[in-house]
């Protein structure tokens, strides 16, 4: 994952153990004492809510503790098409301008141009170098696409 996908984990993390938890816990403890838990909707809601917010807890402790973190300003820049790295493509048939940064699965989201590894443009780009022109597969057709740049951003 990139150096911003790791901070903006983290950050996650300390929301949910910092804030997030002391509000569950607290809710629990409210609806606790409302009394019969068999029948206390509010006690069901509130401990379905402690359970997610501990699950994600533990998935962003695993995620961060496994991942080999990039910084891409940190790479040799060559010129080629590597994890981390914004490219700036050129689509040959319409012309259209692209921008993406290639980043990890959980960090994508193509609203800020952030493309996932494993999504068909990165894989086709992966290992590429500026000027040369790639065919990717999509459900319109393959598009040929040219890179413009690489970024060490």
């Amino acid at each position: 994952m990139t150096l911003r996908g790791a901070d903006k984990l983290r950050e996650e993390l300390r929301h949910r153990k910092s804030e997030l938890r002391p509000k569950i816990i607290a809710s629990v403890e409210e609806a606790r004492a409302h009394g019969d838990l068999k029948e206390n909707a509010e006690y069901a809601a509130a401990r379905e809510q402690h359970g997610f917010n501990e699950g994600r807890i533990t998935e962003i402790e695993a995620k961060l503790s496994n991942a080999q973190v990039i910084d891409p300003s940190r790479l040799p820049q060559n010129g080629k098409v590597v994890f981390g790295v914004t490219v700036e493509l050129s689509d040959s048939d319409s012309g259209e301008e692209l921008r993406y940064q290639i980043v990890g699965e959980d960090e994508a989201d193509i609203k800020q141009n952030l493309i996932s590894i494993n999504s068909p443009i990165a894989r086709a780009l992966i290992g590429k170098s500026e000027g040369d022109e790639v065919g990717v597969a999509t459900p319109r057709g393959t598009r040929e696409l040219e890179i413009v740049a690489v970024h060490y951003l």
